[in-house]
């Protein structure tokens, strides 16, 4: 029988909620293009439950434990001296989320000679080395699509709170003011803009489809051209490469994997191509952003926004600049775990158990690395190499 060790977000500060905003959650059978949402063999869960966080496990306790498994589940995921760090050694599987990711560095998975499966309730699988996952032959997988819509409607949130000067002109109300200047000077219309996304997958061709009824300018740049047929209905611009996408675009939403092409890609000197005055909307992964280039960006308007829910690392250290910066629509990594998300990617983490555990094939759209090299969406999407370097600050937060 298996250790699964699941790493998960702290429960609210007020306990677990005792009656939910709504009664529950749309149902959900299939995303844009025909894949199924998850089809678990069964759930243990109420949709639109809390899930995402500690007591919430997944709804997994009651499937694992059945069938003779250890389920082990903690918040605690950094540091030497973290549950994380001490229950690894004999651990088969791991389950961890983007939001609250617990990195498997190379170092760890060393650490950890019986690991055969890490998986990420989400989409994303930048937290796990995946160089070392492939020299070592650990199976990566996540449950791709299960949030991408959820992320693509924050896509649009976050554009127009910055474009509309949003959240300051909610703060005046706040304070009893009445400041209608002071909202509007930096407040704009959304229509007429150019507006480009850096990747055009699910997420992406999500934002452009969500974007063109406000009649703005789409672009996009992709390492796998979109069919003529899309290009037309959205009326698309195709650019060859970020920078000459970027150089035209009044907004640019960052919707790309996190990996060794991406990390950094938007430097100080990639900024400096954008017009002056643009915005940055980045629900990717805060490392495809570099951290003090966007804070000189802000400080000099070059940009005149930046907006996101990604940080590197996370959860990010609390004299993080970005926490600071001017003219920012920063929140928590929340974008893909809604409740609604929720109830998908727990049943997407089950099925991806049930076949495990099976011994059946994981949906190839979930796998990542498999068999000692990228496999299904990582092949078609990542590339070979490490992206947690630097991660260990991560356990900044918790010492402060």
């Amino acid at each position: 029988m298996a250790k699964v060790l699941c790493v998960l977000y702290d429960d609210p500060v007020n306990g677990m909620p005792k009656k939910y905003a709504r009664d529950g959650v749309p149902e959900i059978t299939s995303y844009p293009g025909g894949q199924t949402a998850p089809t678990p063999d069964a759930i243990d869960f109420t949709p639109g439950e809390l899930l995402g966080s500690v007591s919430g496990e997944l709804g997994l306790r009651r499937f694992l434990e059945s069938q003779g498994h250890t389920l082990v589940v903690t918040s605690d995921k950094d540091g030497p001296d973290s549950v994380f760090e001490r229950e690894l050694h004999d651990a088969e599987v791991v389950i961890s989320q983007p939001f609250w990711p617990a990195y498997l560095t190379a170092e760890r998975i060393a650490k950890a000679p019986k690991l055969k499966l890490a998986l990420t309730a989400g989409i994303g699988s930048d937290h796990v080395d995946l160089q070392a996952a492939i020299e070592r032959g650990v199976t990566v997988a996540e449950v791709t699509y299960c949030n991408s819509i959820s992320v693509a409607e924050h896509v649009v949130m976050m554009i127009l709170s910055q474009v509309r000067n949003y959240l300051p002109s909610h703060e005046w109300v706040k304070k009893g003011g009445w400041n209608i200047a002071d909202c509007v000077e930096r407040a704009y219309d959304l229509e007429g803009m150019h507006v480009g996304t850096v990747a055009a997958g699910r997420i992406g061709i999500a934002v452009l489809r969500r974007l063109k009824p406000f009649d703005v300018k789409l672009h996009y740049t992709d390492r796998h051209r979109l069919s003529a047929e899309i290009e037309r209905e959205l009326n698309l611009t195709w650019h060859d490469s970020v920078e000459s996408m970027v150089k035209v675009c009044d907004i640019v939403t960052i919707n790309c994997p996190l990996h060794p092409e991406t990390e950094h890609l938007f430097n100080e000197k990639m900024i400096s191509k954008m017009k002056r005055g643009a915005y940055i909307v980045n629900t990717a992964r805060g490392k495809i952003c570099d951290r003090d280039a966007i804070v000189h960006a802000l400080e000099t308007g070059q940009l005149a926004g930046y907006a996101g829910d990604v940080w590197f690392p996370q959860p990010a250290p609390r004299d993080h600049p970005w926490r600071t910066m001017p003219h920012q629509g920063m929140t928590p990594h929340t974008s893909g775990t809604t409740l609604s998300a929720q109830t998908r990617y727990a049943a997407g983490t089950r099925e991806i158990l049930e076949c495990w555990f099976g011994e059946r094939p994981i949906r190839d759209e979930y796998l990542i690395v498999d068999g000692g090299k990228l496999a299904g969406t990582g092949a078609h999407s990542y590339s070979a190499g490490n992206a947690t370097k630097g991660s260990e600050e991560a356990s900044r937060f918790k010492v402060a």
